[in-house]
């Protein structure tokens, strides 16, 4: 059928095919066999296409676009007439293919893309007129809170507070704290307002003095005999009807607390905390956002701050070990690391302080302790190990810093402190592998303060905890690396204070402060590494090496002030050196009975050999040395020195001044003589021939010549016009013999040479040889 309608197509000329009806072809395949859905799909667009480009000429109104849901729709609607066969296999195969929503929503969403106006209205005052008029309503209806209320609210307290007082009274207090920040302390809307600061004062006393007393009557809370014992309030019958407002009360506490910077307040205010840690302790929201003000205060805060904050903190992890004792510990150590970047004089004892209660801190639970000793002592190793493979100046600054030698000293104590532990004895020698290494990272004179830090960690592990660390290599190493000899570059006036630097610059090497300070320091370590040892069986052994190396650097050594300090320490230690070695001769045990060892060694310690009644001593010195340090007085004050006086002119005139300079050119007769005679030397400028930094040594050449202090010892009454006469009077007779000393007639050269002095005997004088 098919074949022979295209051959009559064929046939057919333009004219009779445009004036010809026809039926598409999609008619003919209705009428056969049935057509596979894509076949159809194909000719549909097909014939779509053929319309539009028959279409385009022909000008037609704009019809809205059909959407493809209902599109797809009439297309099946379309299947059914022609193809009924299809369309009932569909609804027995696929029936979600028919069944579909034909909510067309394309265009519904087209229309509803918003589109911008062409021209923005403008906000009318009348809306503004109308917020501020809501804001004003509101805050007309806000009771004000007076001295009149707060009177009242006492008085209820200290005979019998009910809920409904106590509530009104949270409501003021939550009233006072949102001013502080100008938010809620606990949310929802405030009834009362406070706004004299007066009123703010006194309601904040009130509450931190006395309302938590009343509380405790209402709740029927009597203390237990047992004061470790900790009474929870919720334990109370009454304490369904006061537990929403001692929540937000406490809410109200913790932002108060954030607001506060008046040490004082501060005080006032953790005291209270400290006595309502119970009621927290029910509410662990509150305790959590509490926690991170009080380490923030424990952190940052003044003396008597820190320690009220600490005492917090213990008793929070005291009471429930459980929920808040790993937190803490991890805050604490996060908040130790931020707070210890830095190091000064001031600082150094605050650091210290975080350092014994963190300590403490971590005594509570070894268990717990050693899982954070752990993995911060990995830390610094993995840190140290960077550093060690990568050898860049930027990695070496992450362990040459204060908060690593801080973290060191941290966890050398704390192992210090709770030893003996099974638990943290397997964490001794991982840390101490960790400060050796540091110390031989940049083994450099410039980095001599950060080894004597790593020296004083590891000489207090040892010590604490019975454990053979070699120490002395490291500081006799210091005196092999350094020339004591050598004269310094230049002279310092303040001295070096090793315990608050961890760098030396060049400038500081060639200080003369620098050696007397380094030999403080070797002086100090080595007394201290050999007290703790000075008890031991095997002491003249451990210090033969030291002794030797003292020996050799005396002979070297030509500084007095040098060999004086080290010859002192060399006689204490071979002191005590002999007094171990007479002890064990008289011994009747052998070596390998450790038992024996250990009782003769505490027999030793408590009847305290020479270097340990020296130690104590020195360390009662040492300790008032640094007090004074402290208080920013000088180290000499106290030291006997020897003081070299010297004779001060005393204050003249100016018309004596001239008077004299008067006197000295009618002496003189001669031109020659005029130009050669003696002057009152200025002590304010400076001499041509001394140097700007031997100024000690300048003041000491002014005295060289008797003639020169005859000058200075003028009378300012007298007068060298009576000298000159010849019926002087017997008054003057000291001034007679003065004057004969004086030469009468010398040349120019010679009184040039009379003048100047010989050659300086103390030129080469050094302060540090000779004091």
């Amino acid at each position: 059928m098919a074949s022979s309608k295209k051959r009559n197509l064929a046939e057919l000329s333009v004219d009779d095919f445009l004036a010809s009806k026809f039926e598409s072809e999609s008619d003919e395949d209705s009428e056969g066999k049935p057509v596979p859905l894509s076949e159809k799909k194909n000719k549909g667009k097909a014939l779509q296409t053929s319309k539009v480009k028959t279409a385009a000429p022909a000008p037609q109104k704009k019809k809205k676009k059909k959407g493809e849901a209902s599109e797809h729709k009439q297309q099946l609607s379309r299947l059914r007439d022609k193809d009924p066969e299809f369309y009932k296999f569909l609804e027995e195969n696929d029936k979600t293919l028919l069944n579909f929503d034909d909510s067309d929503t394309s265009d519904d969403d087209k229309e509803k893309v918003h589109r911008l106006p062409d021209h923005l209205e403008e906000a009318s005052s009348e809306d503004e007129e109308d917020e501020a008029m809501v804001k004003s309503k509101k805050s007309q209806d806000l009771i004000i809170v007076t001295s009149k209320m707060v009177d009242k609210w006492k008085e209820a307290a200290k005979t019998q507070l009910t809920p409904k007082v106590f509530h009104e009274i949270n409501q003021a207090f939550k009233a006072a704290v949102s001013t502080t920040k100008g938010s809620d302390a606990g949310g929802g809307p405030n009834k009362y307002k406070v706004a004299d600061s007066a009123v703010f004062n006194e309601l904040i006393i009130f509450c931190i003095q006395d309302l938590f007393v009343a509380v405790q009557k209402l709740l029927q809370l009597n203390p237990d005999k047992d004061k470790n014992k900790l009474i929870l309030p919720s334990t109370s019958p009454r304490w369904s009807k006061v537990r929403l407002d001692i929540k937000m009360y406490l809410g109200g506490v913790v932002q108060l607390l954030s607001c506060l910077t008046e040490a004082s307040v501060l005080s006032a205010v953790l005291r209270h905390v400290s006595a309502i840690v119970p009621y927290y302790l029910i509410f662990p929201k509150q305790c959590r956002i509490l926690l991170k003000q009080v380490i923030t205060q424990w952190s940052t805060g003044e003396e008597t701050v820190r320690v009220l904050a600490f005492l917090i903190l213990n008793k929070l992890c005291r009471h429930k070990q459980d929920a808040y004792l790993n937190q803490i510990l991890k805050q604490m150590y996060i908040a130790y690391v931020k707070n210890c970047k830095f190091t000064s004089p001031n600082v150094l004892p605050l650091i210290n302080f975080m350092q014994r209660t963190l300590t403490e801190m971590y005594a509570i639970d070894t268990q717990v302790s050693y899982q954070h000793a752990f993995l911060y002592i990995r830390q610094l190793a993995i840190h140290l190990r960077n550093a060690m493979t990568v050898k860049k100046k930027e990695v070496y600054q992450s362990v040459y810093n204060w908060q690593y030698i801080h973290c060191l000293y941290l966890w050398c104590r704390v192992l210090s402190s709770i030893y003996p532990s099974e638990v943290l004895q397997p964490l001794i020698y991982p840390l101490t592998q960790v400060i050796l290494g540091c110390i031989k990272l940049v083994p450099s004179s410039r980095f001599y303060p950060l080894r004597l830090h790593c020296v004083r960690a590891l000489t207090l592990l040892s010590s604490s905890t019975d454990t053979f660390i070699p120490i002395m290599p490291f500081i006799l190493e210091v005196f092999q690396q350094v020339d004591f000899n050598k004269k310094p570059g230049r002279i310092s006036v303040r001295p070096i204070n090793f315990a608050v630097i961890l760098k030396l610059s060049k400038a500081n090497l060639e200080e003369k402060a620098y050696r007397d300070g380094l030999i403080e320091q070797l002086y100090d370590f080595t007394l201290e590494y050999f007290h703790s040892q000075a008890f031991r069986i095997g002491f003249p052994e451990l210090a033969l090496p030291t002794i030797i190396q003292f020996k050799a650097f005396l002979k070297e050594c030509k500084v007095a002030n040098y060999c004086r300090q080290i010859k002192q320490l060399l006689e204490k230690i071979q002191e005590n050196s002999a007094f171990i070695t007479s002890q064990r001769q008289k011994a009747t045990f052998g070596v390998a009975d450790k038992e024996a060892v250990n009782l003769w060694e505490k027999q030793m310690k408590a009847e305290m050999t020479p270097l340990m009644k020296y130690y104590v001593n020195w360390k009662k010195l040492r300790e008032k040395e640094i007090q004074l340090e402290i208080s920013g007085k000088e180290r000499l004050e106290d030291l006997n020195f020897p003081e070299i006086k010297r004779k001060k002119l005393q204050d003249k005139k100016e018309d004596d001044r001239k008077e004299f300079k008067d006197l000295f050119e009618s002496d003189s007769g001669s031109s020659e003589d005029e130009n050669s005679g003696f002057k009152v030397k200025d002590p304010s400028k400076p001499s041509k021939k001394a140097d700007a930094e031997e100024d000690f040594s300048e003041d000491l050449s002014d005295m060289s010549s008797d003639d020169v202090e005859g000058e200075y010892e003028v009378d300012d009454e007298g007068s060298f016009e009576d000298d000159n006469s010849e019926g002087e009077e017997k008054n003057h007779s000291t001034i007679k013999q003065k004057t004969k000393k004086l030469p009468t007639k010398l040349s120019q050269s010679e009184l040039k040479q009379l003048t100047e002095g010989g050659e300086d005997v103390v030129e080469d004088f050094e302060f540090s040889d000779e004091d």
